[in-house]
């Protein structure tokens, strides 16, 4: 997993609904420090990352195009990160 949020808005093809729930699921393990799920946790973490992902998505729909695409490939689209997922 990427250890910071990429930018998603204005990829070709557009942001894939993995790439929006893993920067959902990095953007909450940085704001509650949660790195590790208990049964205390799961719950309200995976209930955040949903909700995170559902309006990053109405967010990223509802914003203009952008000019120029991102200056950086997100994680999910590298080829040794896609390796590393597949194991």
């Amino acid at each position: 997993m990427c250890r910071n949020i990429t930018v998603l808005r204005g990829l070709e093809p557009a942001a894939t609904a993995e790439e929006i729930e893993a920067a959902a699921r990095q953007y909450v393990r940085k704001v509650t420090g949660v790195q590790a799920l208990s049964d205390a946790t799961r719950e309200p973490f995976e209930a955040a990352v949903a909700e995170i992902a559902t309006i990053t998505t109405r967010l990223l729909g509802e914003l203009p195009a952008r000019r120029q695409p991102p200056t950086t490939v997100p994680p999910l689209r590298r080829p040794e990160v896609r390796a590393r997922l597949a194991r």
